[in-house]
């Protein structure tokens, strides 16, 4: 057999390749013209706020609000000492429940619980006060 003899070409992961020689340039993509990014993809569809892309964000702070006064207003009302707290807090549980329920109803948060449970917290914290000063009087007038 004579060296001249073609044989089976050698990869580059041949044993007997040469290791230091260099190695093929890679082939070169095919000449094309210049073109504007983004040209062979549609226009995209207008994005209107509100309807697609981010979730409107729930804004629960007035039914937290109403809820946390409530409470507030219900322990000072029990207390008869506090009455005016109980009676000042308890007009804020009012409006603030009252506007939390408002925005549940619109969808714009989604504590209706708390915001019912701060109406009602409310307007028991001031209607406790009440009682305690109607049988306090009452009290005043059968002794006096």
């Amino acid at each position: 057999m004579s060296s001249n003899t073609p044989g089976p070409e050698q990869g580059p992961y041949d044993p007997q390749a040469n290791p230091y020689a260099a190695p093929p340039p890679p082939a070169q993509p095919p000449a094309q013209p210049p073109q504007y990014p983004g040209a062979d993809y549609p226009a995209a569809p207008p994005v209107y706020p509100g309807v697609a892309g981010m979730p409107m964000q729930l804004s629960n702070g007035m039914g937290t609000a109403a809820l946390v006064c409530g409470i507030v207003g219900l322990v000072c009302g029990i207390t008869y000492f506090l009455w005016v707290f109980a009676v000042i807090l308890g007009i804020l549980a009012i409006i603030f429940g009252a506007i939390g329920k408002g925005k549940v109803s619109r969808g714009e948060a989604n504590n209706g619980g708390s915001a019912t449970a701060g109406l009602v917290c409310g307007i028991i914290g001031m209607v406790l006060p009440a009682i305690y000063l109607a049988a306090l009087d009452a009290a005043v007038d059968s002794v006096f």
